[in-house]
């Protein structure tokens, strides 16, 4: 097809050369005076415009042909599933360089030698995860990720099937996937600014994917989107099955909007906002003779990888129902970003279950800013309520030149700071109130490659006692490597 455009453009230089030259030409007219009539003038045409006329009609006749053979290739395109390969590698390094004794014996319980030793730092990959994805004739989708990081099986991410251009805008998800509760984990692990997501967000989703059945949906104008449905409880990414006759089934449904978008702009400045609901029914009376455990708890890691997760409720004996409410808030302006979350939730227990208790109630919310020192924004994708990739104006190189001298482009650079704050400490259950700071430095080498760090100090008070300790305090850095395709 390219050799064909090449020729079309060959031809039509020729023929502007030949009009210009009749510009350049043109035949002499003799003036009729003022007392005669002249005579109609013959309608001739030169030999030359005669011909150049004729090379139109047929390089017209040849354009349409083409377009009717490319939108055949489309249209058989179209008969056919699609096929696209992605990926995304995340190489980190975390060093615990203090820990208070609460903390080491948190990590290590016991029994055995490691009972009470501090963290040990951590090289390794975050993730390293292959995606497939497509179309299905016209109006369906399908997706694959799989994640060769965390166990020594390829653990499923996004595994599920869809159909597009449905009504309102909507599309229909079914299989393994995200549940909606919440801004950051809606969010890629491509784009957050931080190494490791919200204390609140991971306690209330940990892991955020689970099999359901999910609909998503926007306006016109894109000002306006939502998403709803049902899920499993039950984490089934590593043995890719639930089986139970308990079900553990909780219903989502989440809605954000842009009331200030800053069209003139490109999107450097917006304001959003939004709001999520659960509604979960756990099974908090399973025994051992059952395949699957109660999901009534709520557990993290202190945004680092431990482990361990120090912050942990354990599973909540008689659980019965809860409930999650999540309030979100995103401010963007220029190169400044303000984003928090706050998030409740409430359980009810049964009273007839070995264990069980009173009813508790957990919350737990965290606020951040970042800044681009060197100007860049976070846009944000409005048809999902979710922060898109991140753009620098120019990427980061370094090469000798033919002069003798060096070419370098610095990439983007971010700061960043967040605190945290959660609490699932209530009644008899213990699983700890924590505090957290996290200092962040970002190096946006190009859209598809960067360097993060994090410096975080953790303090965690009113846990069960684990030795003998209910606290404790941690320093804790790292360092990621991250490339995506």
């Amino acid at each position: 097809m390219s050799r064909r455009f090449a020729e079309s453009e060959a031809r039509l230089a020729e023929l502007e050369a030949l009009v210009e030259s009749q510009r350049q030409s043109p035949p002499a007219i003799q003036q009729a005076s003022y007392d005669e009539t002249p005579a109609p003038p013959a309608v001739v045409v030169p030999t030359l415009d005669q011909e150049i006329l004729d090379r139109l009609a047929i390089m017209e006749k040849n354009w349409a042909k083409l377009k009717e053979s490319e939108a055949k290739k489309k249209a058989d395109a179209l008969k056919k599933p699609t096929f696209k390969v992605n990926g995304r590698i995340h190489w980190d390094h975390w060093n615990f360089s203090e820990s208070s004794p609460g903390i080491d014996n948190f990590e290590h319980p016991g029994p055995g030698p490691m009972t009470g030793t501090d963290p040990e730092d951590l090289l390794g990959f975050r993730r390293i995860r292959m995606e497939f994805s497509g179309d299905i004739l016209e109006n369906m989708f399908w997706r694959m990720q799989l994640d060769f990081a965390e166990l020594e099986d390829a653990t499923m991410k996004d595994v599920y099937i869809g159909f597009s251009e449905l009504p309102n805008n909507q599309s229909l998800i079914l299989g393994h996937q995200k549940r909606p509760i919440g801004l950051d984990h809606w969010n890629s692990s491509r784009n957050n600014v931080f190494l490791e997501r919200p204390l609140i967000v991971e306690a209330v989703n940990e892991d955020a994917r689970r099999m359901g059945v999910m609909m998503y949906g926007y306006n016109d104008w894109e000002s306006f989107n939502w998403q709803y449905g049902i899920a499993t409880l039950e984490n089934s990414a590593g043995d890719r099955a639930n089986r139970s006759d308990a079900g553990q089934l909780s219903l989502h449904f989440r809605t954000t909007g842009t009331p200030w978008y800053d069209e003139s702009s490109g999107g450097r400045g917006y304001l959003h906002l939004g709001f999520a609901g659960m509604f979960a029914n756990p099974d908090g009376d399973a025994d051992d003779g059952v395949s699957n455990s109660n999901e009534g708890r709520f557990r993290t890691r202190m945004a680092q990888r431990s482990e361990r997760r120090w912050l942990d409720t354990g599973r909540i004996a008689g659980a019965d129902w809860y409930e999650v409410a999540a309030l979100e808030a995103m401010l963007n302006v220029g190169a400044f970003q303000w984003t928090t979350e706050y998030m409740n939730i409430w359980l009810q227990r049964d009273q007839t279950t070995a264990g069980t208790g009173p009813d508790v109630h957990f919350s737990g919310f965290y606020t951040q800013f970042s800044y681009f020192l060197t100007g860049e924004h976070i846009p944000i994708d409005r048809q999902v309520g979710s922060i898109d990739r991140i753009r620098p104006f120019e990427n980061f190189f370094l090469v000798d030149t033919c002069c003798g001298g060096r070419g370098r482009g610095w990439g983007a650079w971010q700061i960043a700071g967040r605190y945290d704050y959660l609490d699932i400490s209530d009644a008899d259950v213990r699983g700890g109130v924590g505090n957290m700071a996290t200092f962040g430095l970002n190096w946006y080498w190009t859209a598809y490659s960067r360097m993060q760090f994090n410096l975080i100090y953790s303090d965690i008070r009113d846990h069960a006692p684990v030795n003998g300790f209910t606290g404790g305090n941690s320093l804790t850095a790292g360092v990621r490597f991250g490339a995506n395709f």
